[in-house]
């Protein structure tokens, strides 16, 4: 028995520890300031992919899928119905703490990459990402084909608030990559989540994150801090400019 024991550790000291890899990234700019004359912004993600220990060899090809989440917010979506030639608000379903925005970018199509129970508990893709939604009193994820978080993705997608491409991950060689990331220019301010994904053979090798922030600057900074901090006297600031710019346009504009 002491023999076998013996054989056990030798022969564990002689394998070592298993091959991975490791991702290293950069992101171009980690601050993303919005001024009255933003027209939107992209952004770089660079990285490589690196032998853990260094001295295992890499498996190439790889896979590649970056998704970036914006600030949670809860935001409602509305069925509209024609009744007596008017349009009238239905019926509505409020999705909790979904990301205001989403980006779900890869070297391919993401359906491509790994089998739909990895995606699924993966959350990539638009597909598969959770959006719970409020129904009733309960909180809970739909499917896919749910006509109300349909609407919801399209909705975001025609703001450019979501998204998903399988062409904005690009390897310059078989271990270096770049991702663009687009921020529109109704991006939402706030902390945003990066997650890197690596495959090889639709199975997930390697993860990292990243993060950025999109921040106000300039007078609209100024005007947002001042209705957050100090309420009644904006609120009474701006009635009393209202005011004002009345009576100006009533001189202006009177008529003898």
């Amino acid at each position: 028995m002491r023999r076998f024991l013996i054989s056990l550790i030798i022969l564990a000291c002689s394998v070592g520890p298993a091959a991975a890899e490791r991702l290293v990234v950069s992101l171009s700019n980690h601050r993303v300031a919005v001024t009255s004359n933003f027209v939107g912004e992209e952004l770089v993600l660079f990285g490589t992919i690196e032998p853990e220990p260094p001295t295992s060899a890499l498996r190439p090809p790889y896979d590649l899928v970056v998704t970036v989440t914006g600030p949670r917010q809860t935001l409602r979506t509305r069925r509209k119905q024609r009744m007596l030639g008017i349009w009238v608000n239905a019926d509505s379903r409020e999705f909790v703490r979904a990301p205001s925005y989403l980006a779900v970018l890869s070297n391919r199509p993401v359906n491509t990459i790994a089998g739909p129970d990895t995606l699924r508990r993966l959350q990539i893709g638009l597909d598969n990402f959770l959006l719970p939604q409020r129904i009733g009193a309960d909180v809970a994820d739909t499917v896919r084909d749910d006509p109300f978080r349909a609407a919801f993705v399209r909705l975001q997608t025609q703001q450019g608030l979501y998204r998903e491409s399988g062409t904005a991950v690009t390897f310059l060689t078989p271990t270096v990559f770049r991702a663009a990331i687009p921020m529109p220019a109704a991006v939402p301010t706030g902390s945003y989540a990066i997650d890197v994904e690596l495959f090889a053979g639709g199975l997930l090798i390697a993860r990292t994150n990243s993060a950025l922030e999109v921040i106000k600057t300039g007078f609209e900074q100024y005007v947002a801090d001042a209705a957050r901090d100090y309420g009644l006297v904006y609120g009474m600031a701006t009635t009393l400019m209202a005011l004002i710019i009345g009576w100006f346009a009533s001189v202006v504009f009177a008529r003898d």
